[in-house]
């Protein structure tokens, strides 16, 4: 089923290069990708920690521990539904283009293979290998369909992309150096289990644990490696902008569950900068992300930049759920990840349709666009007031635990501090969230926004199962942890 799962993007994407089919068969695609992955969902028992419905073959090559291994456990499985969800929004957000369609829609594909794939893997070399493959249609379609400075914005995301995946490598290299060589394997499975086993000193986790979190940081827009994400995301087709911001970008966080957290323990301890721990560095940087970034965000004055700039301080709140190395604080962190990817993709999704309607984003040259397009109205609200944090919502959930991760009992004086700034960012939040649905939507209707029509039909379908998704998960929070918390009790050992 695994293998399955992660063929039918790669196939219709195939078949699209070469001339066959058309946009039906990238809908049928994510629609099949969709159902696939929750029969995978009520199939998979969420009693038992570790990998389930395992796939591997032998060893590629002689002597190296090296094979094609899939499976899936609670955290790969809740990433593989927001992959799947956002994929059939963004599928149904693909531009109407008189050439090169195909090569548009197969690309859009890809990243969802790549993400898939990357969330799938059991096998360390495939995990790095199916993000770098989703990265590449990434690069292509923002510098070749994009808008706005589009070549700028696709070598600025192409150099930072870059050099981060260069670091994660370098930092994927030295794990397994530290590692006894009798025990070196790239088996996702077998080397948690030796992250259990703690086989790397603490004295040698330090290194590992900079260029791990660095590289995943720069994938993440970590603050100060954040600058390459707005701006990517503002001048990207739609359906690229949803994908990458909603689903693309967790890849680092969910290395970092997989990886730094389990083998790595004592280097967020180790002092690196006087009496300054390496967990202090790193709350120090999301501070970045949720103060700094959120001032850059209040001070934007289009919506595409503000969307992006609002998603690159999220971000910081699920470090801050990561950074606190307890059970309650990453349980909220992975479910804001899963919620913050909805929402985010739901917020691109309708400023792209309002740029088909209007040309441009900026703030004063739009209002009163509820009236012509209620429908764009209400999931822009509801998006809106998700990523606020508002109750009912997943987000809400899932940024209480993080807060409440942060206050533990085990919890040093510095990361209660950063705690009680971070909750500084739910009134930032606010600010720039509700100012942007009052820009766009309320006051006086423009001359242009009254001949707008709404989304219609299926499009409507596709675009509601992202605010939808986030209500059930408000409403039931407990339903998606159920699933999380074998695999981060693991994690945490």
């Amino acid at each position: 089923m695994l293998t399955t799962l992660l063929l039918i993007p790669i196939v219709t994407a195939a078949a699209l290069f070469l001339g066959f089919g058309n946009r039906t068969w990238a809908k049928g695609s994510a629609l099949l990708q969709l159902a696939l992955t929750l029969a995978l969902w009520f199939r998979y028992d969420q009693a038992k920690a570790g990998y389930q419905f395992i796939f591997e073959t032998n060893p590629l090559f002689p002597g190296v521990d090296l094979r094609y291994s899939v499976g899936v456990d609670g955290l790969s499985l809740v990433m593989l539904l927001l992959t799947a969800l956002v994929t059939v929004a963004a599928v149904w957000f693909l531009p109407q283009l008189e050439k090169r369609a195909n090569l548009f829609d197969g690309s859009v594909l890809l990243i969802s293979a790549g993400a898939t794939g990357a969330f799938l893997a059991k096998d360390l070399f495939f995990f790095y290998a199916f993000h770098e493959l989703a990265l590449v249609p990434t690069f292509l379609l923002i510098g070749l369909f994009g808008s706005g400075e589009r070549q700028a914005a696709a070598w600025k995301i192409t150099i930072y992309l870059g050099v981060g995946s260069i670091v994660l490598l370098a930092g994927l290299v030295d794990l397994l150096m530290a590692l006894p060589v009798s025990s070196r394997t790239f088996d996702l499975q077998a080397l948690q289990q030796l992250g259990a086993a703690h086989m790397i000193p603490a004295a040698a986790q330090i290194r590992p644990w900079f260029l791990l979190t660095i590289g995943f940081g720069i994938l993440i827009s970590l603050f100060p490696f954040h600058s390459w994400a707005a701006p990517a995301y503002a001048s990207a087709p739609t359906p690229v902008a949803m994908l990458h911001s909603g689903v693309l970008k967790k890849f680092g966080l969910y290395g970092m569950v997989r990886l730094v957290l389990p083998f790595l323990p004592d280097a967020f301890h180790q002092p690196v900068w006087g009496n300054y721990t390496a967990q202090d560095l790193l709350l120090l940087a999301l501070l970045g992300n949720i103060l700094y970034v959120g001032l850059v965000t209040i001070s934007q004055r289009k919506l595409d930049f503000m969307i992006g700039y609002s998603s690159v301080m999220h971000m910081g709140y699920i470090f801050l759920g990561l950074a606190s190395l307890n059970l309650a604080g990453l349980s909220g962190a992975c479910l804001l990840m899963f919620a913050h990817g909805l929402s985010v993709a739901a917020l691109f999704a309708v400023s792209g349709s309002l740029r088909d309607r209007e040309g441009s984003l900026n703030f004063d040259k739009l209002g009163g666009a509820s009236k012509s397009v209620p429908f764009l109205g209400i999931c822009f609200a509801m998006a809106a007031f998700a990523s606020i944090g508002l109750p009912g919502f997943a987000n809400f959930a899932s940024e209480t635990m993080v807060f409440f991760g942060g206050f533990s009992p085990g919890a040093t004086s510095f990361q209660k501090t950063a705690t009680i700034l971070a909750l500084w960012g739910v009134v930032i939040s606010a600010v720039y969230m509700l100012r942007a649905y009052k820009a766009v939507f309320l006051g006086q209707p423009t001359a242009s926004s009254t001949k707008w029509t709404d989304l219609a039909g299926s499009a409507r379908f596709a675009l509601a199962l992202l605010p939808l998704t986030l209500l059930l998960g408000g409403v039931f929070p407990r339903y998606f942890l159920s699933y999380l918390k074998p695999t981060l009790e693991a994690a945490l050992r």
